[in-house]
């Protein structure tokens, strides 16, 4: 069985009341039910913190436990070489995903330190970007990594 984390950063907690002219009016763990009942053969293992270094620390735990990692970091995804130098260190499959187009946003929201650290990147096409991470990590071909 796949077994992936997803990781959301700072205020994604809030999803479904936060801007929902950005963020949309769906929670989190609503949306969640859905991407297993889409990905019943995929194990979604799910972690949310506002913390920086919880965050660096769960993607520490994952090293040996999870074939892939979707991240969206939020804002410390601009302002974070922390969470990118974790993301480097663990050897994970990483795919940076945000809900809204940061290439759209604040001129400060268009660099992404974790960027050059991931697999790829999904932005702006709402929620749908956690499940098009899924698909990518269920088409790749499983690496070996004690997982």
């Amino acid at each position: 069985m796949l077994h992936l984390a997803i990781v959301n950063g700072p205020n994604l907690n809030l999803l479904g009341t936060r801007e929902p002219h950005i963020y949309g009016n769906q929670s989190f763990e609503h949306y969640l039910a859905q991407l297993k009942d889409r990905f019943p053969l995929v194990q979604l293992h799910c972690y949310q913190s506002n913390v920086e270094g919880e965050l660096i620390n769960y993607l520490h735990g994952c090293m040996g436990t999870k074939h892939g990692i979707i991240l969206n970091a939020g804002a410390y995804s601009h302002t974070s070489i922390a969470l990118a130098d974790a993301v480097s260190a663990i050897g994970i499959p990483v795919v940076e995903v945000h809900i809204s187009n940061i290439l759209a946003r604040e001129d400060y929201r268009k660099t992404s330190f974790i960027a050059s650290k991931c697999v790829g990147a999904i932005s702006g096409l709402g929620m749908e970007g956690y499940a098009l991470a899924i698909q990518y990590f269920v088409n790749r071909p499983l690496v070996k990594q004690g997982a």
